[in-house]
């Protein structure tokens, strides 16, 4: 029935009841009945009509199901800060009691599919969570990806004699097509298996699956962005390695002392690149490594290179995705270096009034009018201009599209990239690792 028709079928109702209202009134006031009978009369009727259409508002079709998907979205919503990290014993229980709290549900049950993960309401104290899954049913959701109504107690299996649960409605939870668990709602009559609670339950079984695809979708994600750490680790230039073992070789003859601090300096660096499993790291300590790399650069090339730093102390503890800035410093040397002359580098690193901006400049040979724009494209470039991208990614992955690498570049004049981090997603590290950073 539309909503217009319904509404219009309301008001006839209260028309006819008033109208009989009125003619009984009309006609104990023609008998001469005593005034009391008709009040009473004239009560009765008036309570007739406005239960009547009460009755009829609160069971009216589209009310039902305004209510019953309000309570789904509140559930939904409420439990997804659980299912975000995933389907688990303690992340099912805490839905499943949302869903108790919330249904006409005896019970809630959310099951993998193999096991009960989670259980809440009437029977906790016998159906085990970590148990295997029991129920016939249940493991025909799964197996057919089809939801299951069980009608009486042989349905459900449980083997406790003196379980009070007769009816259940089973319903996959599924992640991109396929099923990985069930949602299980317990009642003690089958009376209560009607259309509703079976839609409710489906499209709470929806709402949930989409949460649990979401989760899959960070943890992808996360993993995505390890790997493209890992990979970026991978990805420091050899020749910078056999160019520094060469340069300690050298200095061993002519200055023992500063070979043996470069090889110590070159340990923890090397060990630094390959073991460090952080996302993210406070500004201080990879302004330290910078510093690390620079050293050996400078050993290299001697009076070659000249590095300059401007660092506001307050931008120290400000997390950063590990390896952020020194691919680009490294960038800047590998493809900025002109023969002959001197390239000079500054680091810069301030707060301003709504980011926080690292810039890394030279005065190098510059990059192509027709390539600056390509720098961060996907595919563009080879060696360090995708480990560009790859920060240029993480960046955005961790602080959303306000932040990430801005590059100009002047062909023979030198390039400036600026990395930029948008303010509210900011986080800050300890005191002491900017301390630590500071004094290097």
């Amino acid at each position: 029935m539309t909503p217009r028709r319904t509404i219009l079928f309301d008001s006839l109702l209260l028309f006819a009841v008033t109208v009989l209202a009125v003619v009984a009134a009309w006609v104990l006031i023609s008998a001469s009945s005593p005034r009391w009978v008709l009040l009473t009369a004239l009560g009765g009727l008036t309570l007739i009509a406005m239960g009547s259409v009460i009755a009829r508002w609160v069971s009216r079709p589209d009310h039902l199901k305004a209510m019953h998907s309000d309570r789904m979205l509140q559930i939904a919503n409420e439990s997804l800060a659980y299912l975000r990290k995933g389907l688990d014993t303690e992340t099912a229980g805490a839905v499943c009691r949302l869903a108790l709290d919330k249904t006409e549900a005896a019970a809630v049950a959310i099951t993998d599919t193999q096991a009960i993960l989670g259980f809440a309401g009437l029977g906790e104290d016998h159906h085990a969570v970590g148990g295997p899954v029991l129920t016939r049913a249940t493991r025909e959701a799964i197996e057919l990806n089809e939801h299951q109504i069980l009608h009486n107690k042989a349905d459900i299996g449980c083997p406790e004699r003196t379980c009070l649960l007769r009816a259940a409605i089973v319903v996959p939870l599924e992640v991109r097509g396929q099923p990985v668990g069930t949602l299980k709602f317990y009642y003690t009559t089958p009376r209560l298996l009607n259309e509703t609670q079976v839609t409710m339950a489906e499209g709470l079984a929806r709402l949930l699956s989409t949460q649990l695809e979401l989760s899959e979708l960070d943890r992808q994600t996360e993993l995505a962005c390890r790997m493209e750490l890992k990979a970026l680790q991978a990805q420091i230039h050899p020749h910078f390695l056999f160019n520094t073992i060469n340069t300690i070789a050298m200095l061993i003859r002519t200055d023992p002392e500063q070979a043996r601090a470069l090889l110590r300096e070159f340990a923890w660096f090397y060990r630094r690149t390959l073991e460090a499993g952080d996302e993210l790291v406070p500004l201080g300590k990879e302004i330290q490594y910078v510093r690390t790399y620079l050293h050996f650069v400078m050993a290299r090339f001697g009076d070659r290179i000249e590095v300059a730093e401007e660092i506001d102390p307050a931008t120290l503890g400000v997390l950063v995705p590990a390896f952020a800035v020194q691919p680009v410093v490294e960038n800047a040397v590998q493809h900025g270096m002109k023969p002959e002359e001197v390239l000079h580098v500054e680091v810069r690193a301030r707060r301003l009034s709504r980011q926080i901006e690292i810039e890394v400049s030279d005065d190098g040979v510059g990059i192509r009018p027709e390539d600056v724009t390509r720098v961060l494209e996907p595919g563009f470039g080879r060696g360090l201009g995708i480990a560009l991208k790859n920060v240029d990614d993480r960046l955005k992955g961790h602080y959303g599209p306000g932040s990430g690498l801005h590059i100009s570049s002047e062909l023979g004049r030198g390039t400036l990239v600026r990395i930029l981090i948008a303010p509210d997603d900011v986080a800050q590290g300890g005191a002491d690792d900017a301390e630590s950073a500071g004094g290097r």
